[in-house]
């Protein structure tokens, strides 16, 4: 287990670089910058929601 928290990141970035080469094999280069910029924009508006509490207010009504 000590092992896995000494080398969470770079098993993190091992498994985002895979997925990102079967993406660009799979579904070629500009289809993968897009499901890439599509992941980001679903982080910073996940990111705004949580900051915001604006489900919480939603959910309280």
């Amino acid at each position: 287990m000590e092992l896995l928290k000494t080398y969470q990141w770079p098993l993190i970035g091992g498994v985002v670089g895979l997925i990102i080469a079967i993406l660009f094999i799979t579904i070629g280069f500009f289809s993968t910058l897009l499901v890439i910029a599509f992941v980001a924009l679903g982080i910073v508006a996940g990111s705004y929601v949580a900051k915001s509490g604006l489900l919480q207010k939603l959910f309280k009504q």
